[in-house]
C-alpha cells in the first residue's frame, strides 16, 4: 500500500488560481456603434475611449456610427463616447476571451441644458432606455441578473431588490408600492405579452417559478413603478419593458451550461442574409425531476423548457427587421399521498396534472423617415394555455373531480408609432396599439360539497385598443413630459382617456435632479372574470370596467459621487373602480390564485397607497457594489359604500433589501465574486380564521368582516451567489453556485384544514433553492 499525504486546501486553491491566471497577454476585440439617444441616427466621427487602463486606445466611429478597439485587456473595463454638442455617457463591461462584446453608446445632444456640458459623463446605469420616463424608473442591467445574489439569472427576481419591490421565496411574483402582481404589465420590445414565466399564474397571478427568458439573450432593460408614460397602457403598478440584444454580426459564439437544475445552450453569429444580420438562440431544458426528493411536497413531476431567439436583418431599402419570439412548456402535479395514515390534509387526498404553455413571435420593422425620426412597427403573435385536473379521495375512496381548467389565449397585436424630432428641443411618440384578445375557457369547479358543474365556457375574440400622444420638451435644465393615452375595451365598450405628466429638474454640475410624475393608468382584469356565469346561464361581469388608479410622484436624486447615488421619492396612488363583490369586503385587489370564483362583482371599490422609496446604491466600481433600499408604505382598500378601510393582502408595510458584491482580480485571467443579500419584509397578511364555521363546512373559513387585519412577523431572507471565472486562449468559463434562501426560512402559505383533527394549521414550507453549474463560452 502506498501512503496517502493530507492535502492542503488552501494550497490547492492557490496552485489552481495561479495556474488559471497564467494565460498572459490576453485581449478581445471591441465593437460597437455610437447613436443620438432620440433620433437614432449614427453618430460619425465620434470618439470612443477606454478608460481605467494605461493603455492609450481608442477608436472614431465610421459613417455608419461604428467603432473597433482592438486589442483590449481582459477584466472589468469602461469605455466613454464623446462627441461634440452631445453629452459624454460610460459604459463598463467585463471583457473575456470568448466573447466580443458589441456596446452602444446612445447620447444626447446638450445644448440646452446649461450644466450638461459642466457634467461628469454619464454612467449608463443613470440613464432609462424609454427618454420618455423621469421618474421611477431602474435600468436592469443583463450583467447584474446573473451576478447580484437572488436574481438566479431571472429579470424578475432581480427586480425584487429594487425599492417599492416586495418578493418571496417560492414564485417570482413582483408586487410593487403594495399593489397586486397581476396589476404588472409584461413587455419584450415594447409589445404587451402574456407572462412569460414557467408555471405561471399557479401559486399567484403575475408570477410564477422564474422566467423563461435566459440572462444570454436580454438587453438592457426598463423596470417602471409608477406614473410611466403614454405609451404605456393596460397596467397598474408597473410595466417590465424587457429587450432582447441582437447577435454577434462578425463571429460565432456560442455557450453551455449544466448545473443542478438544468441545461442551458445558446449560440450567436452572422446570418448571412444581409450585411450585419445576425441570429441569437437560446435553449433551457430543467432536470428538477431527479430533485423530486427534496423538493415540496406539491412539486412532483416538475419540469419545464423554453426557447427564445431573436433575427436582426438591417436592409437599406426597408430599415432594420427583427425577428423574435419565445416558447415554454411546462408539467407539474401532485399524487394521492399513498399511505393512509398520513393522510392529514385535503392536499394528502388529491391527485393533480398541470400542463401549461407559452409562445410568442414578433416581427419588428424600424426605418428612418428623416434625419430626426423613424417609424417602429411591430406585430405580435402570442398562444398561451393552462390544462389542470385536480381530483379528490372522498369518503368511500372513490376519486372524483373537483377543479377543472382547460383555458387556451390566442391573441395577435400591431402596434406603430412615429418618434420625430420636431425642433430642437421637442421630441414626440405618437401611435397606436391594438390587442386582438381571443380566448377558449373550459372552468368547472365543486363549491362547498355541491354539484362539479361549469363556471365559464367561452369561446370568442374581444379586442382592446390604445392610441397615444407623448411629447418631451427640453428647456434649461428642465425636461417636460406631456402625454395623453385612450384606451378602449371592445367587450362592453367601457373606455378610459388617461393624462400622463412629468418633469425632471437639474440642480447642478454633478447631475442631481428634482423630479415629479403623474399619471392615470388602467387595467383589465383577468379574461375568465367577464365571463362567469350564474345558474341560469346569464353572464353576470361582463360589463366590468377597467380598474383605475391615479399615480403621484416626486423624486430627488443626490449624486454622491459619479458611482454613488441616493434617490427619494415619496408616491400616493388613488384607486377606483375597484370590482369588489356587493356587500362584502372581497375585492379583486386582492385577487392572489383563485381561478374558481363564481361571484358577480360591480366597480364600487377604491384604495389608496402611500409610501416612501429610499435607495442607496453604488455601481460596480474597482469590483465593489452595493445597493440598499428601503420602503415606507400603507396599502388600504375599501368596498362600495363603505366607511372603513381595510388593509390589502399585499400591505407590508416595511420593505429592506441590502444587497453587496465583491470581484477579486487574479491577473487578467480569472476573477471570484462573492455576492450576498438580505431581504426584510414587515410579514404576510390574513385574514383571521373563522374557527367554529371552519369546522362545520370541513375547510378553512375565514373571518371576512376585518380582512388582512392580522400579520406574520416580520421575516429575514437572505441569498447568496459565488462565481469564480477564468479565461483561457479560446474559452471563458465559470464555476457557479447560487443559494435561494440561504438562510432557510420557512415561508408562509396560509392555512389548511386538518381532516383528521378537525382544527385548522398554519401552513410554513422552508423552500431552498441552490443551484451549482458548470458554464463554458466558446
Amino acid at each position: 500500500m502506498f501512503p496517502i499525504q493530507k492535502l492542503n486546501l488552501k494550497k490547492i486553491i492557490l496552485i489552481f488560481l495561479i495556474a488559471s491566471s497564467l494565460y498572459s497577454e490576453q485581449s478581445q476585440n471591441v465593437t460597437g456603434r455610437v447613436i443620438d439617444a432620440i433620433t437614432e441616427m449614427p453618430l460619425p466621427s465620434a470618439t470612443v475611449q477606454l478608460l481605467d487602463s494605461t493603455l492609450k486606445l481608442g477608436a472614431v466611429t465610421n459613417s455608419k456610427g461604428e467603432f473597433t478597439i482592438k486589442n483590449v485587456p481582459l477584466g472589468r473595463l469602461s469605455f466613454q463616447a464623446s462627441y461634440i454638442g452631445y453629452s459624454k455617457i460610460i459604459i463598463t463591461e467585463q471583457i473575456t476571451t470568448a466573447k466580443s462584446p458589441y456596446l452602444v453608446f446612445k447620447i444626447t445632444e446638450s445644448i440646452t441644458n446649461s450644466y450638461e456640458l459642466l457634467v461628469t459623463p454619464k454612467l449608463e446605469k443613470d440613464i432609462s432606455i424609454n427618454p420618455m420616463t423621469v421618474v421611477s424608473s431602474h435600468l436592469l442591467s443583463v450583467e447584474e441578473a446573473s451576478r447580484y445574489a437572488g436574481g438566479f439569472d431571472d429579470p424578475a427576481r432581480l427586480a425584487s431588490a429594487f425599492a417599492g419591490v416586495a418578493s418571496s421565496v417560492s414564485n417570482n411574483a413582483i408586487v410593487i408600492r403594495g399593489n397586486a402582481p397581476k396589476f404588472l404589465q409584461w413587455n419584450i420590445e415594447g409589445v404587451e405579452i402574456p407572462s412569460p414565466n414557467h408555471f405561471a399564474n399557479l401559486s399567484v397571478f403575475g408570477g410564477g417559478g422564474l422566467t423563461a427568458l435566459s440572462s444570454n439573450l436580454l438587453d438592457n432593460s426598463d423596470f417602471l413603478t409608477g406614473a410611466f408614460p403614454a405609451q404605456y397602457s393596460n397596467a397598474l403598478s408597473g410595466v417590465f419593458d424587457l429587450r432582447m440584444r441582437n447577435g454577434n454580426n462578425s463571429e460565432f459564439e456560442h455557450s453551455f451550461e449544466v448545473g443542478v437544475i438544468g441545461i442551458d445552450l445558446a449560440s450567436e453569429g452572422p446570418l448571412g442574409i444581409s450585411n450585419n444580420s445576425s441570429y441569437l438562440i437560446n435553449y433551457r431544458y430543467s432536470t428538477l425531476g431527479l430533485l423530486e426528493p427534496i423538493l415540496p411536497e406539491d412539486a412532483q413531476g416538475t419540469n419545464y423548457q423554453d426557447l427564445a431567439f431573436k433575427l436582426s436583418i438591417p436592409t437599406d431599402w426597408a430599415g432594420n427587421f427583427s425577428i423574435w419570439g419565445i416558447g415554454l412548456i411546462d408539467n407539474s402535479g401532485q399524487s394521492i399521498e399513498a399511505d393512509p395514515s398520513l393522510r392529514v390534509y385535503y392536499q394528502d387526498i388529491e391527485q393533480e396534472k398541470v400542463q401549461q404553455y407559452m409562445g410568442t413571435i414578433g416581427l419588428i420593422n424600424r426605418i428612418i423617415i428623416s434625419n430626426s425620426g423613424y417609424i417602429n412597427s411591430s406585430f405580435l403573435m402570442s398562444q398561451d394555455g393552462i390544462d389542470l385536473l385536480t381530483e379528490r379521495l372522498d369518503t368511500n375512496e372513490i376519486i372524483r373531480p373537483e377543479r377543472k381548467l382547460d383555458n387556451s389565449y390566442t391573441n395577435y397585436t400591431f402596434k406603430s408609432f412615429v418618434s420625430e424630432k420636431l425642433a430642437d428641443n421637442h421630441l414626440n411618440r405618437t401611435g397606436l396599439t391594438y390587442q386582438s384578445l381571443g380566448y377558449n375557457l373550459d372552468m368547472k369547479a365543486r363549491f362547498d360539497n355541491s354539484e362539479y358543474g361549469n363556471i365559464a365556457q367561452e369561446n370568442g375574440r374581444t379586442s382592446l385598443l390604445s392610441v397615444f400622444s407623448n411629447s418631451k420638451f427640453s428647456f434649461d435644465n428642465l425636461n417636460l413630459n406631456l402625454g395623453i393615452n385612450y384606451t378602449r375595451f371592445t367587450l362592453n365598450g367601457n373606455s378610459n382617456i388617461e393624462p400622463r405628466i412629468g418633469a425632471n429638474y437639474t440642480l447642478n454640475s454633478k447631475g442631481d435632479q428634482l423630479s415629479f410624475g403623474y399619471g392615470l393608468h388602467s387595467r383589465l382584469e383577468p379574461i375568465n372574470i367577464y365571463f362567469i356565469r350564474d345558474n341560469e346561464g346569464a353572464l353576470l361581469n361582463q360589463n366590468l370596467d377597467l380598474t383605475k388608479s391615479h399615480h403621484f410622484v416626486l423624486g430627488y436624486k443626490f449624486k454622491i459621487s459619479n458611482n454613488i447615488v441616493f434617490k427619494i421619492e415619496p408616491y400616493y396612488q388613488k384607486l377606483y373602480d375597484i370590482p369588489v363583490i356587493p356587500d362584502s369586503s372581497y375585492a379583486l385587489i386582492n385577487l392572489q390564485n383563485n381561478w374558481f370564483s363564481n361571484d358577480r362583482f360591480e366597480n364600487t371599490g377604491e384604495g389608496r397607497n402611500i409610501g416612501v422609496d429610499l435607495t442607496l446604491e453604488k455601481y460596480i466600481d474597482n469590483g465593489l457594489y452595493y445597493l440598499i433600499t428601503a420602503s415606507f408604505f400603507d396599502s388600504k382598500y375599501r368596498t362600495g359604500g363603505s366607511e372603513e378601510w381595510f388593509n390589502t393582502r399585499f400591505n407590508n408595510n416595511i420593505l429592506f433589501n441590502a444587497l453587496i458584491g465583491k470581484e477579486f482580480y487574479f491577473g487578467e485571467s480569472s476573477t471570484i465574486g462573492v455576492n450576498l443579500r438580505a431581504s426584510l419584509q414587515g410579514g404576510d397578511r390574513f385574514s383571521a380564521i373563522d374557527l367554529e364555521n371552519s369546522i362545520q363546512n370541513q375547510d378553512v373559513v375565514y373571518d371576512e368582516s376585518t380582512p388582512f387585519s392580522s400579520i406574520t412577523d416580520p421575516y429575514l431572507v437572505s441569498h447568496l451567489t459565488i462565481n469564480y471565472k477564468w479565461n483561457t486562449d479560446e474559452t471563458t468559463q465559470e464555476l457557479s453556485m447560487k443559494v435561494i434562501n440561504a438562510s432557510m426560512y420557512e415561508e408562509f402559505y396560509g392555512f389548511r384544514y386538518n381532516i383528521e383533527n378537525k382544527s385548522v394549521d398554519e401552513f410554513r414550507e422552508a423552500l431552498v433553492i441552490a443551484n451549482l453549474s458548470y458554464k463554458i463560452w466558446f
